[in-house]
């Protein structure tokens, strides 16, 4: 099993003058102590509400998830690097394809794509970003996967979509992985997102926070798309997303590995975990020291 960290908040002791070396710290620490991959999220707005208590109110500090995903290649060797998740409305696809792409060189190979159909509606409509009803984020959703699967083949030619129209998929320096980048679908919708993992990525995305069972059966669901599209499931990277809070009033060393050591056992593969309180750093130390060798043998 592999182990990631999620990096979701930018609100540190310091202010915004220092948030460049806090998040120094905090992703050479994790690069060094053996995360296998880093996420920011591709938000413009803190999301903060009742059900994401440590994320704080909207004002709080959030970097644009690209930029920061290049200056955190500069400063890292190892850890795969992506958006948990970029939401499709945010960026014409051609050019976000073409963003991944120049991550994915400029890390070395380490990009991971991760996309979905978008759900924040007051950042959008905020930034004046058209939001669109969640049917049509879905139809946008497989169109910018087909239109990434087309810039990351060998093919140069149109792309003629209900909502997009390229005259060229042209994509020079292409990706260093081949033949794309993995592609990371976020979220648990059985219908439409499970559906369009099973017929276009290369990884998953689902919320740990309903335990095991819960997530075994979105798996089950994922494996019954997979069989009637004729895709191996066992191609498809298994990953959840969920919080780690190790101070003192949270969990213990023990508890994480026995959390990740069930989801291991229903087939989960890369286990990423955002903190409350990552830029202490002894969380992440903690991780290198008792966690991640625990949990590498799952």
């Amino acid at each position: 099993m592999k182990i990631g960290l999620q990096i979701p908040n930018f609100t540190w002791p310091g202010g915004p003058a220092a948030i460049a070396s806090t998040l120094k710290d905090i992703v050479q620490t994790a690069d060094d102590a053996g995360f296998a991959s880093i996420w920011v999220m591709d938000h413009f707005f803190q999301i903060g509400g009742p059900d994401r208590v440590m994320l704080g109110p909207a004002e709080d500090e959030m970097l644009e998830g690209y930029s920061t995903l290049n200056y955190i290649a500069a400063l890292t060797q190892k850890a795969k690097l992506g958006t948990m998740v970029t939401g499709v409305i945010y960026r014409q696809p051609g050019l976000l394809i073409k963003t991944v792409t120049t991550l994915d060189v400029l890390s070395g190979g380490r990009a991971y794509f991760g996309v979905g159909a978008a759900w924040f509606e007051r950042e959008a409509l905020g930034l004046g970003v058209p939001y669109p009803p969640i049917s049509e984020r879905f139809e946008r959703l497989e169109e910018t996967l087909q239109i990434a699967l087309q810039m990351w083949s060998e093919t140069i030619a149109p792309f003629n979509g209900k909502y997009y129209h390229l005259n060229e998929t042209l994509n020079h320096p292409q990706s260093l992985q081949r033949p794309h980048p993995p592609i990371l679908i976020g979220g648990s919708g059985e219908k439409k997102t499970l559906r369009l993992v099973a017929q276009y990525a290369d990884a998953c995305n689902l919320f740990a926070w309903g335990g095991p069972e819960a997530i075994q059966a979105k798996l089950d669901v994922l494996k019954q798309h997979c069989d009637t599209l004729g895709r191996d499931y066992n191609t498809i990277e298994k990953t959840t997303l969920s919080t780690a809070n190790l101070s003192p009033s949270g969990q213990t060393p023990a508890e994480i590995i026995a959390q990740c050591q069930a989801l291991a056992k229903i087939g989960v593969q890369h286990v990423i975990f955002n903190m409350p309180n990552t830029q202490d750093i002894t969380p992440l130390e903690t991780f290198a020291k008792e966690i991640i060798p625990a949990v590498t043998a799952f």
